[in-house]
């Protein structure tokens, strides 16, 4: 049995795997405070309270005083300040023996680390995404005169942070040289994500979109921002006899809707749909679409692709070579993907799944098969606890 009891899991996004080991945890014994940005728009999981009283987790919902501003550089990083405070205030409050956090923007986890530390918990950095690296390759162009600047200190700010860290875990084994470049040398654990396979049955709502009989229907269902291409979602709608659902919000999402009322009526803008009808909207996809562009593959893994792969649907991808995502779609042969910025082959995949109903079974049930195999929560769970008891153990052995 482990030594640490009190376990804080941080998910700033809220996604729904990440709750799932929470509640997997809480069940095996550990006191778990599962906290996440109320505030933040993106896709949510099941943030529900537990339903079984024994099951030791409080799921808490943090907010901000305003409305996050993505939009402003400046009020984003006093506001993501601000709810590391926020953060900072439950840990001295719960008292963990462990903080883990994923998710967060760079000044957020700079304040969590540094209350992690301040209240004796160990901090395990969960390291879905190399921001810095986004930040070197995008800010210089939004702030042409201090941009550079800017971009070094986050540089600064998050390899710092993993360096301090007490153990890190990086969702691919691509991102375990660039942290050795970078000089980091705390324990790394891989742990692939996965998705909360038992809680996309293939259930629907009665709120799915519809279509006119035969008709191929495909679903992104996502956030749109700086890694993705929204011109292709609009390119492969006017070029094909298909209906194209979009689920996302924000301005990108909005730029699209408008850009499709005038040449793609085909293409529809919903809001995000809720996670308990989810299962649904895709189920009753014929195809899902998964992209990130080329930049950000190095330091990004669409996670979508895992939840796509539990609703038996193949996967049609624009998706740079060698990242993650790319590979496990091409060796479980789960769906087609191009590289991107190639839109006549993504459009080619797209007509040639349309006009295949049996090819697109077959991807999606080894996309499936795949998920069976891999998204055990219970073996999932095992390695955080092994991870957790090496931290115990490396304590009592200081002592």
């Amino acid at each position: 049995m482990a030594v640490a009891k009190r376990i804080l899991v941080h998910d700033y996004s809220g996604h729904p795997f990440q709750v799932q080991l929470s509640r997997s945890l809480a069940k095996r014994g550990y006191h778990l405070r599962h906290v996440h940005s109320a505030s933040f728009q993106t896709p949510k999981g099941d943030l529900k309270p537990g339903e079984n009283p024994a099951d030791k987790i409080e799921i808490v919902g943090l907010s901000l005083d305003q409305p996050f501003r993505k939009d402003s550089f400046f009020k984003r990083r006093s506001q993501e300040i601000e709810f590391g405070r926020l953060v900072a205030e439950e840990i001295r409050r719960f008292r963990p023996d462990i903080v883990v956090s994923s998710n967060a923007p760079l000044d957020t986890q700079a304040v969590i680390h540094k209350a992690a530390h301040s209240a004796g918990a160990h901090f395990i950095f969960w390291l879905q995404d190399i921001y810095s690296e986004a930040i070197t390759r995008l800010l210089p162009k939004k702030l042409p005169l201090i941009g550079e600047a800017v971009a070094k200190r986050y540089r600064r700010l998050e390899y710092g942070l993993l360096r301090e860290s007490d153990h890190v875990i990086a969702i691919s084994e691509d991102f375990v040289p660039m942290l050795a470049a970078r000089g980091v040398s705390p324990p790394i654990s891989v742990v692939e994500n996965w998705a909360p396979l038992a809680e996309m049955n293939l259930r629907t709502t009665g709120k799915e979109p519809k279509r006119g009989a035969g008709e191929v229907g495909a679903v992104y269902a996502g956030t749109l921002g700086y890694k993705h291409n929204p011109g292709l979602l609009l390119a492969v709608a006017k070029a094909l006899p298909i209906t194209l659902d979009i689920f996302s919000e924000g301005t990108a999402a909005s730029t699209l809707q408008h850009a499709a009322a005038e040449c793609a009526p085909n293409l529809r803008v919903h809001p995000w749909v809720p996670f308990a009808e989810l299962p649904g909207v895709l189920s009753n996809a014929d195809i899902l679409i998964a992209m990130i562009e080329e930049e950000a593959g190095v330091f990004s893994v669409p996670s979508k692709v895992l939840t796509y792969f539990c609703s038996a649907r193949p996967v049609l991808g624009s998706i740079p070579n060698g990242n993650l995502a790319r590979r496990i779609i091409e060796r479980e042969k789960a769906g087609l993907v191009v590289d991107p910025g190639n839109e006549t082959a993504f459009i080619s995949n797209m007509q040639r799944l349309a006009e295949d109903a049996g090819l697109r079974a077959a991807l999606g049930a080894n996309g499936l098969a795949y998920a069976e195999r891999a998204f055990s929560i219970d073996r999932i769970t095992d390695r955080f606890e092994g991870i957790f008891d090496n931290l115990a153990w490396k304590e009592l052995r200081a002592i």
